[in-house]
Order: structure tokens, then C-alpha cells, then sequence
């Protein structure tokens, strides 16, 4: 699968991160927990309170492996609401709907081909089906763990970001993954059961790190979507889903609780009394925490008017998608 860019195209490549994609990964995951060992850690907080119809109705949807609705994961941002992702299920054409779920009975026999064939006879039911289902699996199996999968994405998208400062775009490429490279201008993503040739000057490319489908690259190359690499986020490892009291310790015992805890919650720009406030600090105090965070290159300050903005620097989030 080549991706076709015009030369010295820098600003047709962007990040984002996909709260759609990483549920299809959980339901996928759930079905063949022996091909995910990292997501052994995460298997074992959720296995018990897994939705049994929504999981019905996805593993319909989702297969073990290969193809699953377009529709399933929008165009990824880099500030994607995860709830709008339902909303936005609610309200596929239907043409968009029938030529996906007509691609997943096309692979499909027996009972699930049935299943797929019994939503294509009724595509508002199906609609509204898998928007509720989207909802009630995000909230048993994604949401407990998004702050701590969310700070990997984060992460890993600062660290690609500040290597096409340094390196450029073809060295950051070929670090995505072994099957992902650069060449003759293209982006190449090797596939196992697709091949084609995409231009995508004027419409660009969206690089999407992801936690749960960390077996390999993936693609979306159909309008309305842009065209899309989903890759595995650096950084998984089995502990992934430590929780957030543990991630702070551990960053407690390098940097102090107080800057930890300032750090943690610089993901949003945040105002030197708005710092202080969060954490339960004097502002004085707080401003010379953040002045020594800004000094080690993890937090970058900015003026916006009369106020100050303090913001996690790429080494920053680097620093916290590790502690994972």
C-alpha cells in the first residue's frame, strides 16, 4: 500500500489518536486473548465485566483479524472526545453503512455472514445497535484505562513529532514498524491482503499510534475518511494499564510528589493559579515548581495576554507515556 505525497510535503503528514479504533482492539483482543500477551494485564481488570450483547453484537462487526467497518473509527484527531464517537455512529449515511457491512458479510459464512446480513435489512435498527453497543463496551472496557492508555498516545505522537524536527520525515517513517517504510516519496505500509496506490497530495496523511492493536499496521484508504496509518504505539508493555495512583508514585520518586502532580496534570495549557489550584498549592510555590519543570525541558511556558500557560513539552509527555 503506497501513499503518494508531493515532494518536501511535510505538512500533509499529521498525528492522531483514535478512541474507536482501540475499542475494536479490546473486542478483538477479548476474542483471541493468546495472540496479545501485552494486553494480559488489561484482560484481567476487564474480563469480568465485559457487556455480553454489545460484545455480541462487535464480534460480529470486529473479526479476530483482517477487515472491520470503516465507520467504526472516524477520522482521528489529537483532541477526539471518545462519547462523540457514539453520537457520530448515529448518524452514518446509509450508503457508508451498507458498503461496509457489505464488505464484512463478503467475509463472513455461517451464522455471523446471518447476523451481518439481518443489520443490512434494517439500517436505522443497526445503527442505533451499534452506537448503543459502542457506548456501554467503551465504558466497561476502554474508559477505566484511557487516561493511562491516552498518555502512551501522547507520548509516542510527541516523540515522532519532535524525530521529524531532528531526522526527518523518512527516518521517522521507517521507525513506525518493520512493515512501514519510505520510498520514492510514498509511505508503504505492507499488507497481507491488499495492494493499491493512493495519492494523497492535497488530502494528506493521519498517523494514529495505537495501545490495543499493537499487532501491526493498518489502513484506511476510503473517502469520507483521510487517509490513515493506524501503527502500535512505542512504550506497551505489560503493565500498561497500571493505574494512575501508581503512575504517580512512581513519578513521585523521581521528581516529588508536588512536581509529579504538576506534570501529570499538565496534558491541558493551564494557568500558573489554575496549577496551583489543582494541585492544593500556594501559587508562589507552585510557580516555582513549574520553573523548575520548565528548566529540565519538561514543561514549556507561554504568555496568552495577561496570563501565563504552562503545557507538557514532547520530553514531558515522553516522560509520563513511560512511567506506564
Amino acid at each position: 500500500m503506497d501513499f503518494r505525497l508531493a515532494p518536501g510535503d511535510v505538512s500533509a503528514i499529521r498525528f492522531g489518536v483514535s478512541p474507536g479504533h482501540e475499542l475494536c482492539h479490546a473486542v478483538r483482543v477479548l476474542q483471541r486473548p493468546a495472540d496479545h500477551p501485552l494486553q494480559w494485564g488489561w484482560l484481567r481488570g476487564v474480563r469480568e465485566r465485559v457487556p455480553r450483547e454489545a460484545f455480541a453484537l462487535f464480534a460480529v462487526l470486529v473479526r479476530e483479524s483482517g477487515y472491520f467497518p470503516d465507520f467504526l473509527t472516524t477520522t482521528p484527531t489529537w483532541d477526539l472526545v471518545p462519547a462523540d464517537e457514539a453520537a457520530r455512529l448515529r448518524e452514518i449515511p446509509d450508503d457508508g453503512m451498507r458498503v461496509d457491512l457489505g464488505k464484512v458479510a463478503a467475509r463472513s459464512t455461517g451464522a455471523r455472514r446471518e447476523a451481518v446480513l439481518h443489520l443490512l435489512d434494517d439500517l436505522p435498527r443497526a445503527r442505533a445497535m451499534i452506537a448503543d453497543a459502542w457506548l456501554e463496551l467503551w465504558y466497561a472496557l476502554v474508559a477505566p484505562v484511557w487516561p493511562q492508555l491516552e498518555r502512551i498516545l501522547r507520548a509516542d505522537i510527541a516523540v515522532r513529532a519532535r524525530r521529524i524536527t531532528t531526522d526527518g520525515i523518512s527516518v521517522m517513517v521507517e521507525g513506525l514498524h518493520h512493515r512501514i517504510g519510505w520510498h520514492d516519496g510514498a509511505l508503504r505500509v505492507r499488507l497481507t491482503q491488499h495492494s493499491e496506490v493512493l495519492d494523497c497530495r492535497g488530502t494528506g496523511i493521519v498517523l494514529v499510534p495505537s495501545v490495543l492493536g499493537g499487532t501491526g499496521p493498518m489502513v484506511l484508504t476510503e473517502p469520507p475518511a483521510q487517509p490513515t496509518v493506524f501503527y502500535p504505539a512505542q512504550g506497551v508493555t505489560e503493565n500498561w494499564a497500571t493505574d494512575a495512583t501508581a503512575l504517580a508514585d512512581a513519578l513521585g520518586a523521581l521528581l516529588g510528589s508536588a512536581r509529579a502532580a504538576i506534570l501529570l496534570g499538565a496534558h491541558d495549557a493551564r494557568t500558573t493559579s489554575q496549577v496551583a489550584a489543582d494541585v492544593g498549592l500556594a501559587i508562589s510555590t507552585a510557580s516555582h515548581h513549574l520553573g523548575v519543570l520548565r528548566d529540565a525541558g519538561l514543561v514549556a511556558s507561554r504568555r496568552d495576554g495577561a496570563r501565563v500557560l504552562h503545557l507538557r513539552t514532547p520530553l514531558g509527555e515522553a516522560l509520563v507515556g513511560a512511567g506506564v
